[in-house]
This record gives C-alpha cells, sequence and structure tokens, in this order.
C-alpha cells in the first residue's frame, strides 16, 4: 500500500497496522503506558498472541469481543489482535453504568468480553442484569495481566484473509438521545483517517510523541493513540486514569509531548491554573473537538504556549475528524473546511444548499463512514441518505467557504420567530474575562413562549451574582444581533457533561426555572 493509498481488496488493518514499523522501526518505543515502554517489536508479538489465545478460547472469525478497557498497551494488543484473526473487537467506554454493559453485551451478541480490574464489578453486574452467557476475562494489570486469557494461546497462525470492504471493529456512540448505536466500521477505515486527517492536515511523523485527552474507546481517542502514531511509526502515551489539568500538565512535560489532542473544556481548565508554562517546551500542535472551540479559548491557548489548536468536528459514525482547520492557517471561531477524502454539504429542511451566513444541517460523507448501526433500521434510514450522513449539527457557511459551528439540531432556540444558536451564545459569554463555560438553553416562559437562560461557571477570582448577570447580558448584546442575549443567567459551579466530554443540555432543560440570576454558585 502506498503512503498516499487508500486500501481495497485484499487487507487486514491489523496485520498493517502491528507490522508496518517493524522493519525500520521495530525497536523504537510505540507507547508508553502505567507498565512501562513498548517496542513495535513488543506490541506485534503480545498482539499475535492474544489474537491466537481468543481463537484458543473458542472464537471464531466474525465473533465480537466486548474490550472494557483502561487506556494501555493492553487495549492496543487485544483490538489489532483481535483484527488480526478476523474478530471484531467492540471497545466500550469504561465509565458506564451497569444496566449500559447489559445492554450492550446482549445487543451486539458478544461471545467475550476482555475487561481490566477496576471495571470488572460493574461489568459483572451488567452481566448478571443481562444473562449473557459469554467469557469474561480480567486485565489485572502489570506484566502479567493477561495471564489466564493468555494460558490458551497456541502458536500464532496465519492472519484471517479480510479484505479493506470487511467489517473490523464497532464502536458505540454515546447514547445521549437514547440507547448507544453500534457504528460498524470496516479495515479500511482506520488507514483512511490516518492518510486524510494525520498525514495530510497534522502532518503527523515518526518523531512525534503524541497524548490523547480522548480515551482509546472514543473514536477520537481511537486515532490520536493507536492509528495516528501507528501510521507515521510515532510514539504515543497512554494514561488510564482520569484526565486532569495536573495529568495533562505532568505528562506533557515529562514525556516531551509533541500533539496534544484536548477538548475544549480541558484547555480552559489548563488555562485556569497554574501547571501550564514549562510544560509545553516540546508541544509543535494542538488539536480539538467533541464541542466547538470557543474562539478566545483557542486565542488565550495560542498566546500562552505558542503553539495553534487545529479545531475540528468528527464523529463515532465518521470515526475521526472531517472538517478541521489547518496548521499555519487557522481561523478560530470557526471549524474550517472538509478533511481532503471527505464531501459536505449544508443544506435546508428542504435538502437545498443553504447560501453563505444561512444556517442548515451538515451532511457528510467519505472513505471512513460507517456501513450503519447494528440492528437499527429505523435509525439507518433517518441518519444516512444515498451515501450521506445527516450530522444533525447545525452550520453556517461563510463567503469564502468556510464552515462555521452553531450547535445541534434539535439545540436551536427560536425566540421571537428569529432563530438563535446556543454555540454562537455560549461563544460570546465564554469571551468575557470572568466566564470559565457557559451554556445556553430555551425555557419556555409563563406564556409558552421560549427565552434564552445561560448557566455560567466562573473563573476564580470572579464574583457570581446580579451585577455580574447584568454585565454579561450588556457584554453579549454589544457582540451579537439584540434578539439574541440571554434573558436569564444562572451561575453554577460545574456543567453536567457526558463520558465524553459533551454538554448533556437536556439536563440543563430539565432543571432550568424562569429565576433572576442566582448569587451563590450550585450544581445543576
Amino acid at each position: 500500500m502506498g503512503p498516499a493509498e487508500i486500501p481495497t481488496g485484499p487487507y487486514n488493518a491489523g496485520v498493517d497496522f502491528l507490522t508496518r514499523n517493524l522493519t525500520t522501526r521495530g525497536d523504537k518505543v510505540a507507547f508508553v503506558d502505567a507498565d512501562g515502554s513498548h517496542t513495535y517489536h513488543a506490541v506485534a508479538a503480545r498482539a499475535e498472541r492474544l489474537g491466537a489465545a481468543f481463537l484458543g478460547i473458542g472464537l471464531a472469525p466474525g465473533d465480537r469481543l466486548a474490550l472494557v478497557l483502561q487506556d494501555g498497551v493492553d487495549f492496543i494488543c487485544a483490538f489489532l489482535g483481535a483484527i488480526r484473526v478476523g474478530l471484531t473487537p467492540i471497545p466500550l467506554n469504561t465509565l458506564l453504568p451497569a444496566a449500559d454493559y447489559a445492554y450492550v453485551l446482549i445487543d451486539s451478541g458478544a461471545k467475550a468480553a476482555l475487561v481490566s480490574e477496576p471495571q470488572a464489578v460493574t461489568v459483572s453486574e451488567g452481566i448478571a442484569e443481562s444473562g449473557w452467557t459469554g467469557a469474561l476475562f480480567v486485565a489485572r494489570g502489570g506484566a502479567d495481566s493477561l495471564s489466564e486469557l493468555l494460558k490458551h494461546a497456541q502458536t500464532p497462525g496465519a492472519p484471517h484473509p479480510s479484505r479493506a470492504e470487511d467489517v473490523a471493529f464497532w464502536l458505540y456512540s454515546s447514547g445521549s438521545t437514547g440507547r448507544p448505536k453500534g457504528a460498524q466500521h470496516l479495515h479500511r477505515s482506520l488507514p483512511a483517517t490516518a492518510e486524510l486527517f494525520s498525514r495530510r492536515v497534522l502532518g503527523v511523523r515518526e518523531g512525534d510523541v503524541l497524548f490523547s485527552a480522548g480515551k482509546l474507546f472514543f473514536a477520537y481517542g481511537l486515532g490520536n493513540s493507536l492509528t495516528f502514531p501507528m501510521y507515521a511509526g510515532a510514539t504515543a502515551v497512554l494514561f488510564p486514569g482520569r484526565v486532569t489539568p495536573e495529568a495533562v500538565a505532568d505528562i506533557l512535560g515529562r514525556h516531551g509531548v509533541t500533539i496534544f489532542c484536548g477538548v475544549p473544556t480541558l484547555y480552559s481548565a489548563i488555562l485556569s491554573g497554574a501547571a501550564l508554562p514549562a510544560a509545553m517546551e516540546a508541544l509543535r500542535l494542538c488539536t480539538s473537538a467533541g464541542e466547538a472551540m470557543p474562539a478566545d479559548v483557542a486565542d488565550a491557548w495560542t498566546r500562552a504556549t505558542g503553539t495553534e489548536v487545529i479545531d475540528g468536528i468528527g464523529s463515532t459514525e465518521m470515526l475521526h475528524v472531517f472538517v478541521s482547520n489547518r496548521p499555519g492557517n487557522v481561523r478560530y471561531g470557526s471549524t474550517g473546511t472538509p478533511v481532503p477524502g471527505y464531501e459536505v454539504q449544508v443544506v435546508d429542511d428542504d435538502g437545498r444548499p443553504v447560501r453563505p451566513g444561512e444556517l442548515g444541517e451538515l451532511h457528510v460523507r467519505g472513505p471512513s463512514l460507517t456501513i450503519g448501526y447494528w440492528n437499527q433500521p429505523e435509525k439507518n434510514a433517518a441518519t444516512f441518505v444515498d451515501g450521506w450522513m445527516r450530522s444533525g449539527d447545525k452550520f453556517e457557511v461563510s463567503d469564502d467557504g468556510v464552515l462555521i459551528h452553531r450547535g445541534r439540531v434539535d439545540d436551536m432556540i427560536k425566540v421571537s420567530g428569529l432563530w438563535v444558536s446556543p454555540a454562537e451564545v455560549e461563544a460570546a459569554l465564554a469571551a468575557h474575562p470572568h466566564v470559565s463555560e457557559a451554556a445556553v438553553v430555551g425555557i419556555p416562559d409563563g406564556v409558552g413562549l421560549l427565552k434564552t437562560k445561560a448557566f455560567v461557571v466562573v473563573r476564580p477570582g470572579g464574583e457570581a451574582g446580579p451585577a455580574l448577570a447584568e454585565d454579561l447580558k450588556r457584554f453579549v448584546k454589544a457582540r451579537l444581533l439584540p434578539h439574541k442575549y440571554p434573558r436569564l443567567i444562572e451561575f453554577v459551579d460545574v456543567l453536567p457533561r457526558t463520558s465524553t466530554g459533551k454538554l448533556r443540555r437536556h439536563v440543563l432543560r430539565d432543571a432550568a426555572v424562569d429565576t433572576p440570576a442566582r448569587a451563590e454558585p450550585r450544581r445543576p
């Protein structure tokens, strides 16, 4: 496979990613995790043994394997080792409640599950609740982490003769609008995202050291921490714990990270702390996804660190970022332009392309698009139309073709007959020096009309109360059209988010009441 090609025909992604660096970089460190450093040779050998062990416990090509694993080399080896022998690994969020594990294990038809020890109790509760009868193995950490499973390994045989168009793995959505949905991805999807975004946009190279705040079980983290470094022969740092600002500062400084892949809330939190300066010396590039990056946060990061934040949008269904800013040509406050190899269109409710300045829904297609959700015919019919995926995101297109994210389709608010984008108001609020984060929702007033209400997290040193609330209203009025300013403001100490870091706006809508600004912070 040439460096600029996306594979077709006979192709096994597990084999490709395990072997592509062995000839020239076999002794190079591929991953650093809680147990130490792991070379490309060591990762390949362990992955092949794990694949043989999966077959040794009775799994066969085509069977599904649930992975509830913390970030570490065990995840890398289990994921690629399973794909190598024709199994379908399904990485699952390590923070799910037992009921969601129960649902996914049954819905996916997984025959076995490999689980990190800290998650074993919750997964076992889900198994008991669901009556799932597959085989459960626990990864206990350390050198003997998978000894129970590896005792079933025979000598690794030939890899499964997969094709680029075959299903390789699934990723379940976060389930923020209902039950999680299993997006089925093909073997070609992994090299497609690496070639089109990692190589052609980010320019990841073998000398880079990557660290991702997004975990490996997320589409964003899977690319950042596995696909992109292995495609380029680079190194990735894997961290099993909670990614706090302090943890990020320590990891960036201790490991000489050159590319940091974060999310907007984390960038904002790091900027609010005191651990920033010395840790960033090796950084050459940062990325952001998950939700729109406020322009003022990105600009403050660049001024503090000297590195750009390459903001973009991706999804579980597309596997990684498909619209992005470009290094050396960022426009903070925008999402950028399509990644090479992807097509997008912004259309109105009748499917017609919108004019510059108008709002529409983003549709996208490209080589990493899922072939559909498992066992979800109605969702598939509503989401995938004539080869396009309806993203559910509202965008505006500038005169020069740059895309500007304006929120989710179902988050838009109509005030006095005019549409208001919560994301636009939130970005305006975030530009205020005393605002750390903001979320905007629509709530009905006494006669059933909608008003905008903002939930605001105040930066250290700011004073929550009526005076700040009035100042924020004036601040937004000076930046946006008059009907867009928040009529109500409530100060909170934290915004509710999913385990992926996305705002749980429905929680705020449910909790919102038509009250004046609170002087004391509270949790929604």
